[in-house]
């Protein structure tokens, strides 16, 4: 394997990867900024669901990989004989050393830790020690593989409450009722968890108790995952998109991003029953009180965990909150 590596301006970095692609035989070519650790450095993305500020890198460092030298340093060549290309510059090709692709990328993915005894682990790794409830999930094409701040803080919401309810419930047993839990928790629920992605959330609450799970989503690329992850971690849950999702629910999880959850509050709060819980994630500090404001005819939200500049915001739907109108 061979890399060829080629330092171009904004302006011809898309008629470059294409030329590598299409016309002269490149297995993939990446794009990095070539001012990466200098003062020069430029930030290309902005915020989630705001509009990147910048197009492209002022220059960029393009790496193509070719199967033999040969192939790298004719399409070099062909590159910079263009009329076009005055301003593209060429390293010449250099090897690769062999590795084991595979292993290099599950190296690059251990077991997340979410709480006590509550484990995300790749399929490649054994289970830690402590691990009561186990999460087998590996990185693939759905959002959520538990390493993302609002995926844990959802996945940690879970597994306090199943605590704090298996606590009251045993504390209510003691007492002469039955210990099964209280509300607020994820045992004998019923849950929906709305733009389910990968299905983490969905199945962080079957493997804590719930008694039935809809997973929904807009992709039926996710709804696919979900329904592979749910098999591969042994548990039952129903995937589908939105529309699947019908009545109330005791607990509704939603990790998407601010704007989409504001839009969506009517029907994300009545599908919340009465006494019920919501738990949205994907909100930036900075957005908690545009979103109280968006649910308030609902329910009244509240903060309750935060992580790396993200929040996971939390309400219950009450008798009278049920009855207003927005």
């Amino acid at each position: 394997m061979f890399e060829l590596v080629l330092r171009a301006p904004q302006a011809l970095v898309e008629a470059v990867s294409d030329a590598l692609i299409d016309e002269l035989g490149a297995l993939s070519v990446s794009v990095e900024d070539a001012d990466a650790g200098s003062d020069d450095e430029q930030a290309l993305f902005g915020e989630p669901g705001m509009p990147a500020p910048h197009a492209g890198w002022r220059r960029s460092t393009l790496i193509a990989l070719f199967a033999d030298e040969t192939q790298a340093s004719a399409a070099a060549t062909l590159l910079l004989a263009q009329d076009w290309a005055e301003d593209l510059q060429a390293q010449s090709p250099r090897a690769l050393q062999d590795q084991d692709w595979v292993r290099l990328t599950q190296s690059q993915f251990a077991p997340v830790h979410i709480a006590s005894g509550f484990w995300i682990v790749p399929s490649w790794h054994e289970p830690p020690a402590d691990a009561q409830h186990v999460i087998r999930l590996d990185p693939g094409l759905a959002f959520g593989t538990g390493t993302h701040p609002t995926t844990q803080m959802c996945l940690r919401w879970i597994a306090t409450q199943a605590v704090l309810s298996e606590a009251k419930g045993a504390a209510s047993a003691v007492g002469g009722r039955p210990g099964t839990g209280a509300p607020g928790g994820t045992r004998g629920a019923r849950v929906l968890d709305y733009g389910c992605g990968s299905g983490i959330l969905g199945i962080g609450a079957a493997l804590h108790g719930a008694a039935h799970v809809d997973a929904v989503d807009i992709d039926p690329a996710a709804v696919q995952a979900t329904l592979a992850n749910a098999q591969v971690n042994g548990v039952e849950l129903q995937a589908g998109l939105p529309e699947q999702a019908q009545g109330r629910y005791d607990l509704v999880l939603a990790n998407i991003l601010a704007t989409p959850l504001k839009l969506l509050a009517p029907l994300l709060s009545t599908h919340v029953r009465e006494g019920g819980q919501l738990v949205l994630a994907g909100i930036l500090e900075r957005q908690a009180d545009e979103l109280k404001t968006a649910y308030a005819p609902w329910m009244a939200l509240q903060v309750s965990d935060s992580q790396e500049g993200w929040i996971l915001m939390t309400g219950s739907r009450s008798a009278a909150c049920g009855h207003k109108t927005p």
